[in-house]
């Protein structure tokens, strides 16, 4: 592959909360960042459903969704993903066909199939679905196709709005599971490198080899979520890169706790053994300036060879976030020159 790649290049938010700040300045935090992401030519914003974490605000996903489509023009927005065992499949479809209907063309609904997060929480959230098999999932996803395709006119069942919609639905995942129900499907598939990088390669060799053609798709799509933490200097973006270091390793602990901010020293925080998990967990971290962050792009598209890019950037201060993508896109637009 040549320097030249013209690919998209697109957010995943999680809308921090950061230490000391709260919810309703976390969406306005989404909000500028889905706006300068408008405005420099990302192509799609997602936002990811979590529960019960202090640090993250993205619960009510398709509200939040609705809130950043009111105030944008053209940005695709979407989920990245609704974790839909939570979900019964009409209520999703239903949600995400209103989105559609307000904003033609410009929503997405990615599709996981974990919890996202723990196993009380998830109680919670499923309440009479307890006893249900998780492998639904695959049932489920084609339910929700069925209906945004109108595959039977004569359904006794059809969500209102979004039935004959022509949603676009993506599945996510972190390992081999949603790669081979993606390619069984023919359906797009995104990894989440960003903290399971793991199985990457062989997760996408896998969705590749066995992709079947579908009326959705004819050939495969691969999108990569990767996080970049960029800054002026590569000290700068290791320093602001402890943040998401700290925050992984309190969820490891068992600590639900909002993003910290950096600090000099990030050793004096971690054991040694806490390290080594967190460095392999993010091992598909591109931190540094410009430069750096162009050569790891570089190296991850020569070695995926994905169709498109998502970016993840967890900055506890506002104006290095905003700052960091603004960075990430002149890089992009730097190696499409």
């Amino acid at each position: 592959m040549s320097d030249k790649i013209v690919i998209p290049f697109s957010v995943l938010d999680l809308a921090p909360i950061t230490e000391g700040s709260s919810a309703p300045e976390a969406f306005r935090r989404s909000l500028d960042l889905a706006q300068l992401a408008e405005k420099r030519g990302y192509h799609r914003y997602w936002l990811a459903e979590h529960h019960n974490m202090a640090g993250i605000a993205s619960a009510a996903t398709s509200v939040l969704i609705g809130y950043l489509a009111a105030n944008t023009t053209t940005l695709h927005l979407g989920a990245g993903g609704v974790m839909l065992p939570n979900h019964a499949p009409l209520v999703i479809a239903e949600q995400f066909g209103t989105l559609e209907a307000l904003y033609p063309g410009r929503i997405d609904l990615g599709l996981g199939r974990a919890p996202g997060s723990d196993q009380r929480t998830m109680m919670a959230l499923r309440r009479n679905m307890l006893h249900q098999d998780i492998d639904n999932f695959p049932h489920d996803v084609a339910e929700l196709v069925d209906w945004f395709d109108a595959r039977d006119p004569a359904t006794p069942v059809r969500p209102v709005p979004g039935f004959g919609s022509r949603l676009p639905v993506w599945l996510l995942g972190s390992s081999l599971y949603s790669a081979q129900l993606a390619a069984k499907m023919g359906l797009p598939f995104a990894f989440a490198s960003h903290f399971a990088p793991d199985m990457l390669l062989q997760a996408l060799h896998l969705y590749r080899s066995h992709f079947q053609p579908s009326a959705r798709l004819q050939k495969p799509y691969v999108m990569v979520c990767l996080n970049v933490i960029a800054a002026d200097s590569n000290r700068d973006a290791q320093y602001l890169f402890t943040s998401i270091q700290q925050a992984f390793v309190k969820l490891r602990r068992g600590e639900s706790s909002e993003l910290p901010p950096p600090v000099e020293d990030i050793n004096r925080f971690w054991s040694p053994a806490e390290q080594y998990g967190a460095q392999q967990a993010l091992n598909m971290s591109l931190v540094g300036d410009k430069a750096k962050v162009r050569h790891g792009l570089q190296a991850i598209l020569n070695e995926t060879q994905a169709n498109e890019i998502m970016v993840n950037g967890q900055i506890f201060d506002h104006e290095a976030r905003l700052h960091s993508f603004e960075l990430t896109m002149q890089v992009c637009e730097a190696l499409q020159a």
